[in-house]
């Protein structure tokens, strides 16, 4: 027990003064003598212990009554000795992530949650709060009242780690100060175990909101592909994670016109898939919807399909061209292949590859040329002469990098070794192969190259980059090497032409790092934006003579078709979607530790720390106490015989 105001305890020192008198009374008897003394001796006798009986409990009855008087004043309570007289701080957390808009028993989980948090937090409280996209530092509830009730959805989440950081950073270092972190999420499993720091004397809190059911239907991604009869088909992939459903209907529009529609069953835990056939060359801002209740954001997609550009392409020849010639195609390239002495050096500036095939020596006004045209983000093929003069080719390939060619060799090597997760490779093997009919060359040159895409036998390379230079070190026609006949000779070459333009996907995930190449060539000052209806955004840009790469990585944040601007004229469509990471209802199961509690809902959290910092006061009890106690002597006085 503790007093508010202990001070007025000296006042029960006062206690001795009733106690004194009642030992010091300086009353006395008189005897008065009668015939019968042995009767009047026993009446005496009686009459004595019975008024001192009844003196004893009527001072204990006055002192008690004061004592409860005196305490009374002092104002005593219980309450938790670690809190009472200490400044407290709260920091909340706040998970507005899609997963949260989960339907619970009260309806949306984080709208329950907002509305559980202004119903419970006291009118003069400061705080901070924090959620995945918005923070608040030291408000109370007034403050930030309409701007909780209009808290949108966020497709990222900060992992609970970075929470827990940014929690303490916003806590401060105060060490007379009680701290709470309260987590408010329905903590969705990403990644491996949940865990939180240890040794910390912070008060960790998690609210743990739980939806009534798991069952949500998904669209996980599209592509595009070709079936049997060749024809150009969307596949959308598409999950549910709880029970099967039947007949999901799926739409898809172009714009707003709806052009398909169908219905799939999926399986518990099992991916379904489904195609629409689409025209081939025609240009598409599509959206493919599918119905479900449960969480609204992952039951569109959207995509985009642009009216193809055709890719510069550069052949300065020193050999036959013919393999180039069947590779980069009329449909998808423009091709202008030459003998050096005819070469038209403007047609480098405008090209988004140069191929060097098989030039024995390479002039300085090339090497020049080919600098600058490197240095606008044009990508660059060298394929060496086996009559080459090494010091020109050196010469060249210092411009980009300190690797190179150290010297020629005249024996025969297999190529053996493919980097598979390179770029020019990503997606063209169903699986790593190493038993393939190895091609071979006669003679190559030795490099000092270390990051190589295709190896000899010896891990020396035959196929390296730097920079933006991609080098052979052999002869590819027919009398030096089969690498001509080799399947590798296609993917490897149509990739560099494909890679030397990035153009856009049918659709990028926001949060992730997305680049692709817009071909424009803008004047000094101009500059490209993104517009959405809802959006309007000036992304990471980098200006190239026949070019613009576009960066993006937190921008934008809302899934949908953006027209890429140049001021106000639209050059081409590119679209975005959510991560659908959110779309698996899986959740960790916590329990209360040493280091953190759990509960099940905001007002139980409240209730729990109403209880912990609660003041009992007991002054009340002592003020019944001293006139229960007035009472008693009252009656002592009056009827005790």
């Amino acid at each position: 027990m503790q007093f508010k105001h202990p001070e007025f305890l000296y006042a029960l020192f006062a206690l001795i003064i009733p106690i004194l008198v009642h030992l010091f009374q300086l009353r006395r008897f008189q005897k008065k003598e009668f015939s019968n003394v042995q009767f009047l001796k026993a009446v005496t006798i009686q009459t004595r212990k019975s008024s001192q009986i009844k003196k004893w409990l009527t001072l204990l009855a006055r002192i008690l009554a004061l004592a409860s008087v005196i305490i009374a004043f002092a104002q005593p309570f219980f309450a938790n000795e670690k809190i009472v007289g200490k400044k407290s701080k709260t920091v909340f957390y706040l998970d507005n992530s899609f997963s949260m808009q989960a339907k619970g028993p009260k309806g949306p989980l984080l709208k329950r949650a907002v509305q559980d948090i202004l119903s419970e937090l006291p009118d003069d409280e400061i705080f901070s709060l924090f959620t995945n996209t918005e923070t608040f530092i030291d408000v109370s509830k007034k403050d930030i009242q309409n701007d909780l009730l209009q808290l949108e959805y966020s497709s990222s989440q900060l992992s609970y780690r970075a929470v827990e950081l940014k929690a303490n950073q916003l806590l401060g270092t105060s060490q007379e100060t009680i701290k709470r972190i309260i987590m408010v999420s329905d903590f969705q499993q990403k990644g491996g175990a949940f865990t939180l720091s240890k040794g910390n004397l912070t008060k960790k809190h998690l609210v743990q909101l739980q939806p009534v059911t798991k069952q949500n239907i998904s669209i996980d991604s599209l592509y595009l592909g070709y079936n049997s009869a060749n024809e150009l088909m969307l596949n959308i992939l598409l999950s549910n994670t709880d029970l099967t459903s039947e007949n999901t209907s799926i739409a898809l529009y172009n714009d707003d016109k709806l052009i398909a529609k169908t219905a799939v069953t999926i399986s518990k835990n099992r991916g379904t898939k489904a195609s629409f056939r689409l025209d081939e060359n025609v240009k598409i801002n599509g959206k493919v919807i599918i119905e479900d209740p449960s969480i609204t954001f992952d039951n569109s997609r959207y995509f985009t399909i642009n009216t193809p550009k055709k890719i510069r392409v550069v052949a300065v020849n020193g050999a036959k061209d013919d393999f180039i010639k069947n590779i980069f195609t009329p449909d998808e390239f423009i091709l202008q292949s030459s003998p050096l002495e005819e070469l038209n050096y403007n047609d480098v500036s405008n090209a988004n590859l140069v191929i060097l095939n098989e030039i024995e020596q390479i002039p300085i006004s090339l090497i020049n040329t080919l600098k600058s045209f490197a240095n606008e983000g044009g990508t660059i093929c060298f394929i060496p002469s086996d009559e080459g003069d090494i010091t020109h080719y050196q010469q060249f390939i210092n411009g980009y990098s300190s690797q190179g060619f150290v010297s020629r060799k005249l024996n025969n090597k297999k190529i053996t070794s493919i980097q598979f997760s390179h770029p020019l490779y990503r997606g063209v093997f169903d699986k790593q192969i190493t038993n393939f009919q190895y091609p071979k060359v006669n003679s190559y040159y030795l490099a000092n190259a270390s990051n190589s895409i295709l190896s000899y036998e010896d891990n020396t390379p035959f196929l390296f980059k730097t920079n933006n230079l991609y080098v052979f070190t052999a002869a590819l026609n027919r009398e030096n090497s089969n690498f001509k006949n080799s399947p590798l000779i296609v993917p490897t070459f149509y990739n560099l032409g494909k890679h030397s333009l990035q153009l856009t996907d049918i659709s990028y995930t926001i949060g992730q790092n997305n680049s692709y190449d817009v071909p424009i060539s803008l004047g000094q000052d101009g500059i490209l934006s993104l517009v959405s209806e809802s959006e309007n955004i000036v992304p990471l840009q980098q200006s190239y003579a026949t070019k613009v790469r576009v960066t993006t990585n937190d921008v934008p944040t809302r899934a949908g078709i953006y027209s890429v601007q140049n001021k106000s004229t639209t050059i081409q469509h590119v679209s975005y979607n959510y991560n659908s990471e959110e779309s698996d209802l899986q959740y960790y199961n916590l329990k209360s530790t040493d280091h953190y509690y759990v509960n099940e809902s905001v007002t139980e959290l409240f209730d729990q720390i109403k209880e912990e910092t609660s003041i009992n006061e007991l002054w009340k009890w002592f003020v019944i106490f001293a006139l229960l106690f007035l009472l008693i002597e009252i009656l002592f006085l009056k009827y005790l015989k």
